[in-house]
């Protein structure tokens, strides 16, 4: 079976939503592309000394691009609409930053719309900044809110009537709907032992990133053993990779980290992340281009990158 192949959307404010998101999904459809992803970024602070650091990294700054960033389901909803085949994911939704029934039933709602193609792709969330503004439950909680939304919406994603109780939303039995047309398939990011233990009980996929291929490669098979100890398929479990791109140019071989350099040299990590039990990788297109926000110019260097996929065997 041949590597899927995806393409994040360009949810960037410098690109123009009302044009851009329905092209570029339209055209990566008729590429060949397997999939489009969103990513979810509510604000930027502007305090970001101390805790308030990229990925809570102390005085880590945040990257420019996540300034303005479009709603993810805004986004998938666009590309739904102008396509049929493609799957629709995001990566990652932050669960914990939304209200669990709500947001279980817009997921539906949008799976439901496009025939069946949405994969919940979700994480926990790091930034306090955000959970202060936005989430239900504070920023300590955030793991047992991931679980809450997973309870949740296996419930409401469930046959009517539904229900479902806490010590903080009760559902009576009721008729929630839409239904997903299948269910919908469940990817979690994360790294840590809890997070990946939460992921070998409840998910069907892992979205890694910033990994070497190598690494990937073994912290998937140690994932996939988690998934046998927890008595499920280890089989069963994917890997939807995130390859985040910066640019086109060759660079030397000699230190060259993983994911850089030319299209041919990116496609060659791509084969090792394969060769590692990677079964699909989406590539973050728009953080590769100019700043001019040119939908034609994201087209033509995602179908560069996809004829070097399929011409490399892939």
């Amino acid at each position: 079976m041949s590597l899927k192949v995806g393409v994040g959307l360009p949810l960037l404010k410098n690109f123009d939503p009302s044009t851009t998101i329905p092209r570029v999904a339209r055209a990566v459809e008729e590429i060949g592309y397997d999939s489009v992803w969103v990513f979810e970024r509510l604000l930027v602070p502007e305090d970001q000394s101390g805790e308030h650091g990229l990925l809570g990294m102390p005085d880590v700054p945040w990257p420019e691009r996540y300034r303005g960033v479009l709603d993810p389901l805004v986004g998938l909803t666009l590309a739904a609409a102008v396509t049929e085949r493609v799957e629709l994911g995001t990566c990652v939704l932050v669960a914990p930053l939304h209200v669990p029934a709500m947001l279980a039933r817009t997921l539906a709602s949008i799976d439901a719309a496009s025939g069946g193609r949405v994969v919940a792709g979700l994480g926990s969330g790091w930034s306090i900044d955000e959970f202060a503004a936005f989430a239900p439950r504070p920023f300590a909680e955030r793991g047992a809110a991931l679980d809450e939304f997973l309870d949740v919406a296996a419930a409401v994603w469930g046959a009517d009537p539904v229900s479902f109780g806490n010590e903080r939303y009760v559902l009576a039995p009721a008729e929630v709907g839409p239904k997903p047309v299948r269910p919908i398939p469940i990817y979690l990011g994360g790294f840590t032992d809890v997070a990946l233990r939460r992921a070998a009980r409840r998910a069907d996929g892992w979205l890694p990133t910033g990994l070497p291929p190598a690494a990937a490669g073994a912290m998937l098979a140690r994932l996939r053993q988690m998934t046998a100890d927890a008595g499920r398929d280890p089989a069963a479990m994917r890997c939807a990779y995130q390859v985040n791109i910066s640019g086109t140019a060759e660079v030397p071989a000699e230190g060259r980290q993983p994911y850089t350099g030319s299209i041919d040299q990116v496609v060659g990590d791509l084969a090792d992340l394969a060769a590692a039990g990677v079964d699909h990788v989406f590539l973050t297109v728009a953080n590769a281009i100019g700043d001019a926000g040119d939908p034609e110019e994201f087209i033509d260097l995602a179908a560069k990158y996809h004829a070097a996929v399929r011409e490399a065997g892939l």
